[in-house]
């Protein structure tokens, strides 16, 4: 039932008792209808429980569901926790996006099951729950979808030698199929095994292009759930064979085949070769022949989408350092052997993160062990853009933006036509040709870390070791901010250092999510916030969020992407946090804060909100009031004050505590004992030098030295230099200067 007959329902819930809790909903003292809602006598926002301000019913009613994530292809089993319904019940009802609802189940220990859906989407998908039968959703929660290439291998079927499975009928290729899956996944005593088809129809680019995942036909009905299953393939009934990319489910046979959003097991999205007609056994190259000419066809009469996408960096080296702008591609990832099927002679290769505005596309770069761009036009495993971004545009859901899938439609099964069941490559590469860079301009840098030492985006080193919480960059051109929280070290002994160091860092673009990262305790743990929730990474390392991607791929690192194509990078060195930030050029002359005035003129970089510069030869008690003057506002404040000690020390009192008095450098001295290791550690870096003697610990200067090298390095890997690329055809453009020379 739709939430247009929720107000019979709540009078109903008024006067109704029920095994579970069920007071009225909306009411102040209970979290029934207000999670996320901190007002009244009892809090329903995270962050009560660190204020010990919740109120009695909020595991109740703002649910938490194991496991949190699953394929955006759906069939996971979710298990409500901490709430415990004590009667068996069969009007269990899960609602998602208010807009697909899925049934549920009650089990003998009283615990409460969801499935989640098929959905065209990933990302953190809200959900409500009613246990009466749709009459009420007085319960919510939230289920973070995930690209099917994400999920664990555990829960999907294997298609075992999975590109026999995709060449099946072509030479030399037939015979029996295997399919397997982990029993423990699907709990069922007898299985069926069916095949879904994935299309998408209706004129390209109109209201009427529509993406559809249809049940097909069952290959088994009724078998013993033995976690293995051979056949011989037989060629589909013809209504079948407009199918080439589809996927097997697994699911329990006392459901009816084809039956939605119910427990299953789902193999990868595939090439349907094993399912094709006669036709294609017969002459396999003749019928791939012509899908890839009708493909070519149809592109030519689609629109461009090249001249959106960005083009790619010149080097290997600029192409990992671009991290607000490209990230791995796992099917070609030195970190990972470098195992490029599609991509012959490449050891790395990236996508864009942002798919384009207009077509939803993506770019991909690949290069070569040496560090050199590999083009298309120089060789066949040379980087192809995608019409269909792989990982999805938002709003998703239509075409070309559907995850994965409509990749799949428009660049991977157009591949199979063209290059591998047929030697038509030319004709892919010349639809699909590699960008090169001559248009690339590296992204800019700058980094704070230490007993807060920045470096600006032009290129001004500083320190300012101020307590509080304070505005490292704001961008009106996206309304992009940037704030962290600066505290002093303890020592060991218990007394508190004359330096500070980074300790949260918060970020948002517009309207986006805002996350912040933080050091759970003192021994370098990182936490990781969502809208002031901390967020579990136990199941899934990368998130499609509002306005931004996130990855934790490395326990002690945090990356965010953000649309505009700005970075953040934040990683623990030594106790306190490194923070780096890069932005397109786009944002010239569109910066301020602590992290300087970007605009290639170093000598505006101590700039006040009032807009009186400070000149480069500021002393650094000067410099200690600007950034003084760069402390945050409670009324705009991204940071999270979810424990007494935040409250007390962040929220109630002033965001720059001018009560605390710094070492500041030029106090700087070194015992006689203290000067060889000192020299010897440092060297020349003034950072790693100042961080010692305001702490008394090598290992914090030394982790400043790290962070400053690390800092050098990353701006080298991004300087412009000399042509990285592959002439191909274009001499002419082996012989233009890059980007960076005048």
């Amino acid at each position: 039932m739709k939430r247009s007959l929720l107000p019979w329902a709540l009078l109903l819930l008024a006067t109704a008792t029920g095994p579970g809790p069920q007071p009225t909903a909306g009411a102040l003292g209970s979290c029934s209808h207000r999670c996320g809602d901190r007002s009244g006598p009892c809090s329903c926002h995270p962050t009560c429980f660190g204020l010990g301000s919740c109120c009695l019913d909020i595991r109740d009613f703002c649910l938490e569901v194991l496991p949190y994530s699953g394929s955006m292809m759906g069939g996971k089993d979710l298990v409500v926790q901490h709430l415990n319904w004590s009667s068996p019940s069969d009007g269990v009802i899960c609602s998602f996006k208010e807009s697909v609802q899925t049934r549920g189940l009650v089990d003998s220990a009283g615990r409460v099951h969801c499935v989640s859906p098929l959905l065209y989407e990933t990302g953190r998908i809200p959900f409500t729950l009613s246990m009466d039968n749709g009459r009420s959703f007085l319960r919510s929660g939230t289920w973070l979808a995930v690209h099917p290439s994400k999920v664990s291998e555990s829960e999907k079927s294997q298609l075992v030698n999975e590109t026999r499975w995709q060449y099946y009928g072509t030479a030399g290729t037939h015979g029996n199929l295997t399919l397997t899956w982990n029993t423990s996944a699907l709990p069922a005593n007898f299985i069926t095994i069916e095949l879904w088809g994935y299309e998408e129809t209706g004129k390209p680019y109109s209201e009427e292009w529509t993406a559809t995942w249809s049940y097909l036909y069952s290959l088994a009905t009724n078998i013993h759930n033995s976690g293995y299953f051979t056949f011989t393939p037989k060629p589909a009934p013809r209504n079948y064979q407009r199918w080439e990319v589809g996927a097997l489910r697994i699911i329990d046979s006392k459901h009816h085949a084809g039956e939605k959003d119910v427990h299953a097991l789902w193999s990868n999205e595939h090439a349907l070769a094993w399912h094709l007609g006669d036709d294609f056994r017969e002459d396999p190259v003749a019928w791939a022949r012509t899908q890839c000419l009708a493909w070519e066809e149809q592109e030519d009469q689609l629109p461009d989408f090249l001249k959106e996408l960005p083009d790619c960096p010149c080097t290997l080296a600029q192409a990992r350092a671009d991290s607000g702008r490209f990230h791995t591609d796992y099917g070609c990832d030195i970190e990972h052997g470098s195992v490029c099927t599609y991509h012959p002679g490449a050891v790395h290769c990236v996508r864009s993160v942002q798919a384009s505005p207009r077509y939803g596309s993506g770019q991909q770069c690949c290069y070569t062990a040496a560090g050199m761009q590999l083009l298309t036009a120089d060789s066949t495993g040379g980087s192809t853009p995608d019409r269909g971004h792989d990982w999805g545009a938002p709003p998703y859901r239509v075409p070309p933006r559907v995850p994965g899938l409509s990749h799949w439609i428009y660049d991977v099964i157009s591949f199979y036509h063209c290059c591998l069941w047929a030697p038509e490559c030319s004709r892919y590469m010349q639809r699909r040709p590699s960008s090169d860079c001559r248009s690339y301009h590296p992204p800019r840098l700058a980094s704070a870390f230490g007993d807060p030492h920045f470096v600006t985006f032009d290129g001004t080193n500083y320190t300012f070791n101020g307590r509080g919480e304070y505005v490292l960059l704001e961008a009106v051109l996206t309304d992009l901010r940037v704030q962290a929280r600066a505290q002093t070290r303890t020592t060991p002994e218990g007394s508190q250092d004359r330096g500070t160091g980074l300790t949260a860092v918060a970020v948002q673009e517009g309207n986006s999510d805002v996350v912040e990262v933080r050091l759970a305790r003192r021994d370098g743990v990182l936490q990781v916030l969502l809208n002031q929730e901390v967020l579990s990474f136990a199941e899934q390392s990368w998130m499609d969020l509002k306005g931004m991607f996130l990855s934790a791929a490395a326990g002690d690192r945090v990356s965010v992407m953000l649309s505009s194509g700005a970075g953040l990078e934040v990683n623990v060195q030594g106790p306190f946090l490194s923070v780096t930030v890069l932005l397109p050029e786009k944002f010239l002359t569109h910066t301020r804060g602590l992290l300087g005035t970007l605009n290639d003129d170093p000598t505006d970089d101590f700039t006040m909100r009032s807009g009186q510069v400070l000149p480069p030869s500021t002393s650094s008690r000067e410099l200690f009031q600007f950034g003084a003057d760069w402390a945050v506002e409670n009324a705009s404040s991204l940071l999270t004050y979810d424990s007494e000690f935040l409250v007390t020390n962040f929220l109630l009192r002033p965001k720059h505590d001018s009560t605390f008095l710094p070492l500041f450098p030029e106090e700087i001295t070194s015992g006689p004992s203290q000067a060889a290791e000192v020299a010897e550690l440092c060297g020349d870096n003034m950072f790693c030098r100042f961080d010692v003697a305001a702490t008394g610990s090598t290992n914090v200067g030394n982790a400043s030295r790290v962070a400053h090298m690390q800092h050098l390095l990353r701006a080298q890997s991004l300087q412009p230099g000399e042509s990285s690329v592959g002439c191909g055809k274009s001499v002419e453009f082996c012989q233009m200067p890059l980007y960076g020379g005048d």
